[in-house]
């Protein structure tokens, strides 16, 4: 399944969510990454990653969105228990 990225605005304060759905890749995760700090310059306001319906992230991605957690500040909501211990495992590699 492709990589689809939505992106939403919270009427209450602003707030920017991009929800991935489907498969990520490498290349999708950042493509992610330089959509979210665009989104963020563009609308000056927080931006948050969800991630709730994605269904396979690859071992390549996790340290992409680990950087945008960690470098960039950007909050990473919906990882469901195998996409966070893929992450964790990331962030013990880097």
């Amino acid at each position: 399944m492709a990589t689809n990225i939505t992106q939403s605005i919270n009427e209450d304060d602003g707030r920017v969510t991009l929800r991935v759905e489907g498969d990520m890749m490498f290349d999708d995760a950042v493509l992610l990454e330089k959509l979210a700090i665009e989104m963020r310059e563009h609308y000056g306001t927080d931006v948050t990653v969800d991630l709730a319906d994605l269904d396979f992230m690859d071992s390549e991605s996790a340290p992409v969105l680990k950087r945008l957690a960690r470098e960039h500040g950007f909050a990473i909501e919906g990882i469901e228990i195998f996409l966070q211990s893929a992450i964790d495992s990331a962030e013990r590699s880097a």
